[in-house]
Formats: C-alpha cells, sequence, structure tokens
C-alpha cells in the first residue's frame, strides 16, 4: 500500500517520481543489502545498480555508506532527480497506472475488495 499512496495525487513526492512508478513494471526494482542481512526493495536506478555491484562484489557498508545515504532519497522525492540515490518502492508499482487522489484509492480498494469477496461468496455457496 506504501507504493500506492506514494503515487497518491497528495503524496508531497515530485511529478517525475510518481510518473516513473506509473510507468514501471514490477521488474523495475532491484534489492539491496542483502549481503548485509538488511535487503530493502528499492527502484532500480543507476545508484541501486551500483549498490548491488559493491555488495555483491564483497563490498561492505562503508562502501555504499554515501550512495544510500537519507539526503540523496530525499533529492529524488524532493527534486525529482530519480538517479540521485536509491528510493523505496515495492512490486506493486506494477499495478499502478495512475497518479489518483488518496480518498479515490481508498474507494476504488473497497470496491474491489468487495468485488472479489462476492465472487468468493459466490463459489462456496454453488
Amino acid at each position: 500500500m506504501g507504493s500506492r499512496f506514494l503515487c497518491s495525487a497528495e503524496a508531497p513526492v515530485a511529478a517525475s517520481v510518481k510518473r516513473r512508478i506509473v510507468e514501471a513494471s514490477e521488474l523495475d526494482t532491484r534489492l539491496v543489502f542483502r549481503e548485509l542481512r538488511n535487503t530493502a526493495r528499492v527502484a532500480r536506478n543507476e545508484v541501486s545498480d551500483e549498490v548491488v555491484r559493491l555488495l555483491a562484489a564483497g563490498g561492505a557498508f562503508d562502501d555504499v555508506r554515501s550512495l544510500v545515504s537519507g539526503a540523496r532519497e530525499r533529492r529524488v522525492f524532493e527534486e525529482g532527480d530519480l538517479d540521485a540515490g536509491i528510493w523505496s518502492v515495492g512490486l506493486a508499482q506494477g499495478l499502478i497506472r495512475d497518479v489518483a487522489p488518496a480518498g479515490d484509492l481508498v474507494r476504488r480498494i473497497v470496491a474491489e475488495a468487495r468485488e472479489v469477496m462476492l465472487r468468493l461468496a459466490e463459489r462456496t455457496s454453488g
């Protein structure tokens, strides 16, 4: 749900980030920090590719510290520079096709959940 609401109209995130999420598939993410036993899923970009490469080659956190700083992630969200740092996003981005107001998103989510529950109820009552 975090990725979905990150791409809501009200989210204080640069339009370029929201646009990238809408355009991306579930394959456009990377798992970083696996070697450090602190895995996180982030958007695939130049920085996340470099972090994965450095750690896979035996690097330590100190080797990627400057690449993964919170200040760099803040630049992504505030300035919209998609390659300024790593930024969290989930596989759900592959299902996100628009930037909508949060209230609309909640109404859609509830309606879709009801539809699924009704379909399941019909299958089990028959």
